[in-house]
């Protein structure tokens, strides 16, 4: 798969995406229960692994209890993170890594990770601990490419620092060793909307190397957890074998309409 190579300063989204949010979120929402039978009937045959679900920043598991139920419906075990609502703080990240070890332990099998927004930069970090443990990481608009207040929406920035206690960049110093943008030593799928109106989506792409790939939506920020195509790349992602992964194929069964050519993160 080819990619269009961005590079750059990264700037916040703009006015009309962040507004547009709820009403975009809203739409996507409502066209589901049309497209459901049509994604179980193309998804591939499911081995019933253990699927980890992390939501984003300010939300519980409430948020993903649609992609929850759906990766059920499709013949998975899909688990909660059950440390109530993300706040961003380093307590309830240390909860997260102690559960997940305990889960780890609990399992025959690896695992696979699904995480939203800030739930995926923590889902990167999980999969960096224990390798041999996770499956695969899958990405929903998470920006592990950067942690700068700048890039943020100013109002979600001091959010964060009221309830994590420090502003994004400490709490990047605090919690990881390497440079997030490196992916971690297991597959990793990260999904992407240029029309995010939360996070600049140049900053949830992967330099792409032989195990990660970007794959792009239109979608809200929001709405990821319940689009259609975002649940359809989600369906295809559950069904690769860790020892045989592949790229999402966006030449079959009409996604060349469905998806944009992705991009992918400079390597400089």
């Amino acid at each position: 798969m080819s990619y269009i190579v961005v590079d750059g300063p990264q700037a916040p989204p703009s006015s009309v995406d962040a507004l547009s949010e709820l009403f975009r979120a809203g739409i996507e929402a409502s066209t589901l229960p049309l497209t459901m039978p049509l994604l179980m009937l193309q998804a591939p045959d499911a081995d019933g692994h253990q699927v980890l679900v992390i939501p984003g920043f300010l939300a519980s598991d409430r948020s993903t209890a649609v992609l929850r139920r759906f990766i059920d419906r499709l013949g998975y075990q899909a688990l909660p993170w059950e440390l109530g609502r993300n706040n961003g703080g380093q307590a309830q990240h240390e909860r997260l890594i102690s559960n997940f070890e305990q889960l780890v332990a609990r399992s025959n099998r690896p695992v696979t990770i699904v995480g939203q927004s800030l739930g995926g930069v923590y889902a990167r970090e999980l999969a960096r601990l224990q390798p041999e443990a996770v499956r695969m990481v899958v990405t929903l608009g998470s920006p592990f490419g950067s942690f700068h207040s700048n890039h943020s929406h100013p109002f979600l920035t001091r959010i964060f620092k009221r309830l994590a206690g420090v502003t994004p960049e400490q709490a990047r110093e605090q919690r990881l060793t390497v440079d997030p943008k490196i992916a971690p030593p297991v597959p990793c799928t990260a999904i992407y909307s240029k029309s995010d109106g939360v996070v600049p989506w140049q900053t949830c792409i992967e330099y792409v190397e032989r195990h990660n790939e970007n794959v792009e939506v239109l979608s809200s920020h929001i709405g990821m957890g319940f689009h259609p195509h975002v649940l359809h790349v989600i369906a295809d992602r559950l069904g690769q074998d860790k020892s045989n992964w592949k790229p999402f194929d966006r030449d079959t069964l009409g996604r060349r309409v469905i998806f944009p050519k992705p991009s992918a993160r400079s390597p400089n």
